[in-house]
């Protein structure tokens, strides 16, 4: 009789012990995040799925594309890319949202392509991503920026709603309708690093480079001619200078393209 008394009682004792954690499973269950409500360094606002769309069709986002939401709140950016056949990862510091977020893909039924994961953005590895969205504050965007620069160039990065400060964009779209508030995106396509000393030919271009833009002096045949309407997007670059348009392609430590005339041009990044 005492070891069906001592089995009842540790029976007991399991059956109490599974209750919390069955409340907390049910709680979770049935989370509803609130408008406004705070997070780590933002408060939760989600962001309208016409808005969505607009910077998903922005950033050109197509099946080959591997987007990562930094701060994916209830998922609905990632589940939007998945919807597209797209693979798309989320990046959401609240545990509630993470869940519910993996809930509405699963019942949207892309949680093949749509997955989530609880982390801190600045402590996270999103560098094999090829497209990046984010609604964070102008300052977290501004801490993220040395981050994203250091990614494979052409890689395409949609903000809703605020900019990168002195980083100007290459794109901006606005929504109107059933939008009442956050309804603009921003877009930027991260440039090639090419700052330095190229050959061309017996000439010289020497380039200095912010973000995306360019200015510096191309020396062809002794003759020193400033650069201007110059500019980087991803690894494409263009220039004028001396009257001719140069558009140019940028691979590693060699620049090749044709000039408005149809000639061919070729730099090659200088030693040291």
């Amino acid at each position: 009789m005492q070891m069906f008394r001592n089995l009842a009682l540790a029976s007991t004792v399991f059956t109490l012990s599974l209750a919390p954690v069955q409340a907390q499973t049910a709680a979770s269950e049935t989370y509803t995040p609130s408008v406004g409500q705070s997070g780590k360094d933002v408060v939760w606002v989600p962001t309208h799925q016409d808005l969505v769309d607009r910077m998903l069709a922005m950033a050109n986002v197509n099946e080959n594309d591997y987007v990562i939401d930094l701060g994916s709140g209830d998922g609905r950016t990632v589940i939007s890319v998945a919807k597209l056949g797209a693979r798309a990862h989320g990046i959401e510091y609240n545990p509630d949202l993470v869940a519910l977020s993996q809930r509405n893909a699963q019942a949207a039924g892309v949680a093949d392509r749509a997955t989530f994961v609880e982390g801190d953005i600045f402590e996270s590895d999103f560098s094999g991503a090829s497209v990046i969205t984010l609604f964070l504050l102008p300052e977290l965007n501004e801490r993220l920026r040395p981050i994203l620069l250091n990614m494979k160039p052409g890689t395409r990065v949609v903000s809703n709603s605020f900019d990168m400060g002195d980083w100007k964009a290459d794109g901006h779209v606005r929504v109107e309708g059933d939008c009442k508030s956050w309804c603009q995106a921003y877009k930027w396509v991260i440039p090639a690093k090419v700052a330095g000393e190229w050959t061309v030919g017996d000439g010289k271009l020497s380039l200095s480079q912010q973000y995306q833009m360019l200015s510096g002096i191309l020396t062809i045949d002794g003759a020193a001619h400033p650069i201007s309407d110059a500019k980087v997007e991803g690894t494409a670059i263009s220039f004028l200078a001396n009257g001719t348009r140069y558009t140019g392609s940028i691979n590693g430590e060699q620049i090749s393209g044709t000039t408005a005339s149809g000639a061919n041009w070729t730099a090659n990044r200088s030693a040291g």
